[in-house]
């Protein structure tokens, strides 16, 4: 699943989650989170990291919603109950 650096962004606020609980989480370093979350678009690099980060905001309830989804293009939405 291919998520862009906002999706990531706005998942982990939908958390409350601070980026060090984060990459803690998903055993990824912190300045690779950071740099992830500090660009745009497509996220690109360590794939492995990238699925690590999604299964952990998935687990948390967080639906990535693509592009055609939602009239707006990719977003985040938060599964509740």
């Amino acid at each position: 699943m291919a998520i862009t650096a906002e999706q990531l962004r706005a998942a982990r606020a939908l958390l409350k989650m601070e980026q060090r609980a984060l990459a803690e989480q998903a055993n990824v370093n912190i300045q690779t989170l950071k740099r992830y979350e500090g660009g745009s678009g497509v996220l690109s690099g360590n794939y492995q990291y990238i699925e690590a980060l999604i299964a952990v905001l998935t687990a948390a309830g967080v639906q990535f919603l693509e592009d055609g989804q939602v009239a707006s293009g990719p977003g985040v939405a938060l599964n509740v109950g």
